[in-house]
């Protein structure tokens, strides 16, 4: 069934694994062509882009590190160019970096920063300018900006705060073209950084009203909504897929 995202395109920050590659999937599924951006890992990159061909639809993957503003400005410049156009923008990609407070050096903090708010702005700006009215820019955040829970977490937390300002404001300034700004705080998600059979698993799941983790799929179902025609209406808004952990 097309949630009616036929004869969109939509570039995903960080869509070559876990709750990015979740995204573009459903993205694909839903009737829209899909640019990913990935690090490292070109095979897993090319991979999602293959299960997208796959689903009748077009796919590139691009090699960008977030920490570069050259980098994502080019992401979007090259999801234009070949694919002709941006409608939704999903910033994913993100840098995570824990410790105490003491032991975390300049480089982490320039890392994280660069990452986590730095190239979600830069790739906002860069997109709004080729956004028409219906165009989407949904920020990837984090339950640890609502409620931090363990030590070790204030750089990563400070860094997906900041996306709480970057789309209420953003969400008011786009406002009046059509385009929307939304925030999505995923909770504890089954990904290879956090297994849902990891050590600490027990211990978060404690944490969460229902008493589970996420599959990444959930993620992409709360982005994929924010994507279509039915969030015409939502804009600024903070929607926590976190199974309760912040209630």
């Amino acid at each position: 069934m097309s949630n009616g995202m036929d004869g969109k395109v939509a570039l995903v920050t960080g869509g070559g694994r876990g709750i990015g590659a979740a995204v573009a999937l459903r993205l694909a599924e839903e009737g829209a062509d899909v640019a990913l951006t990935y690090q490292r890992n070109h095979q897993r990159a090319d991979a999602v882009v293959d299960q997208i061909k796959e689903r009748g639809r077009r796919a590139i993957a691009i090699r960008a590190d977030s920490a570069e503003p050259a980098a994502v400005v080019g992401a979007v410049d090259r999801t234009l160019g070949e694919l002709g156009r941006l409608d939704v923008l999903v910033n994913n990609a993100g840098s995570f970096r824990l410790g105490p407070i003491e032991q975390l050096g300049p480089d982490e903090v320039e890392e994280t920063l660069a990452v986590n708010v730095r190239a979600p702005f830069v790739a906002s700006q860069c997109a709004a300018r080729h956004m028409s009215a219906g165009g989407r820019i949904i920020n990837i955040g984090s339950n640890v900006a609502e409620r931090a829970v363990f030590p070790g977490f204030s750089l990563y937390a400070m860094s997906k705060s900041a996306l709480s300002g970057l789309t209420k404001a953003l969400g008011r300034e786009l406002g009046a073209r059509g385009i929307t700004v939304n925030l999505v705080n995923p909770g504890p998600t089954d990904t290879e950084l956090n297994p849902a059979d990891g050590p600490d698993a027990g211990t978060i799941n404690g944490f969460t009203a229902l008493g589970h983790y996420a599959a990444p799929a959930d993620v992409a179902a709360a982005v994929t909504f924010l994507a279509g025609p039915d969030a015409r209406y939502i804009t600024g808004a903070t929607v926590n897929v976190d199974g309760g952990f912040t209630i």
